[in-house]
């Protein structure tokens, strides 16, 4: 587009003023840095032969000091600060190591209570949860109150008065990871003591090592971090996130669990391993990012199977 020059200084054009909405540290702009720094990330960890959690535990505390953009959060977490909580969060880490390998890392499930399901839906889902060893349920609600009443009561009887039960208010949770741009918006949050609880998201944040310092001012704040992990693919890799921050960073499982959601899974060449409602650390390299090749074809924009499909529907 075409600058506009008034008194003979450039004006910023409007895909200038577009882009500064949308970036940088939020929107689509962070969202890209991501992807690619994500991918870095699984480049690196598949180069060692190792997954990204253990990458991430064997790093010197040094070396992931050195991963972390200080900028604007000084005044919560300093170089030197991240440093004392990850020296020492070597006390004890090989136990918690072999914890995680041996038990894996608390999930709660969400796939039961969408907003939209019927009621016979959600007693379905809920049962067959039950069934596979849930004990922590989440339940979307704002919609309307009577029917969030009505359906939280639908779940509460089915799961009994002793297991967890969520609820998450639509179009409402700043504190979540798909809200929260970027670090800058945690501290604030943190300084206000605003939080309870914290959720991180593996793509929301610019990447691993964004989330490296919001899971070490969390640390710093002793505010429970419990992973957001609501879309395709996230699940795969906040796990690594998680795992790493209790074996090195929290040490503490306290009020603490990872979401989980049992969708498309099947598209992922290394599809997160559940048992007993946990997250069972991945073994192979990387950062189980990778999807079946048939999957992407199948799914690519416009001359995929799936796309021909919709878009001729739409047609007729």
């Amino acid at each position: 587009m075409q600058k506009m020059e008034s008194r003979g200084v450039e004006s910023p054009s409007l895909w200038e003023k577009a882009l500064k909405l949308i970036g940088p540290e939020k929107g689509v702009v962070h969202l890209a840095t991501a992807a690619v720094l994500n991918a870095v990330w699984d480049l690196w960890a598949k180069q060692e032969g190792k997954p990204v959690w253990k990458l991430l535990v064997d790093m010197d505390p040094r070396m992931l000091v050195s991963c972390i953009d200080f900028r604007y959060i000084t005044d919560v977490l300093t170089e030197e600060d991240a440093l004392e909580i990850l020296q020492k969060g070597q006390v004890g880490k090989k136990e918690r190591e072999k914890q995680m390998l041996a038990q894996g890392y608390p999930a709660y499930t969400t796939s039961c209570a969408w907003l939209g399901y019927s009621d016979d839906t959600l007693k379905q889902l809920c049962a067959q949860a039950l069934k596979d060893g849930w004990t922590r349920f989440k339940l979307k609600v704002g919609a309307d109150l009577q029917d969030d009443v009505r359906r939280c009561q639908i779940i509460r009887d089915m799961i009994g008065p002793e297991k967890t039960l969520a609820l998450v208010p639509l179009g409402i949770g700043i504190a979540t990871g798909e809200q929260c741009h970027n670090r800058v918006i945690f501290k604030q949050l943190l300084q206000a003591k605003a939080l309870q609880f914290l959720q991180i998201d593996s793509c929301r944040l610019g990447s691993v090592n964004e989330n490296l310092s919001v899971l070490l001012m969390a640390k710093k704040f002793e505010i429970p971090v419990c992973p957001h992990a609501g879309g395709v693919g996230l699940c795969e890799l906040v796990q690594h996130l998680i795992i790493f921050d209790y074996i090195s960073v929290s040490a503490s499982l306290k009020n603490r669990m990872c979401e989980y959601v049992d969708h498309l899974h099947e598209h992922f060449k290394y599809p997160v391993m559940i048992q007993r409602a946990s997250y069972m650390p991945p073994k192979d390299p990387g950062y189980s990012t990778e999807m079946k090749e048939e999957s992407v074809k199948k799914h690519q924009y416009p001359d995929g199977e799936v796309w021909k499909k919709l878009l001729a529907a739409q047609e007729n």
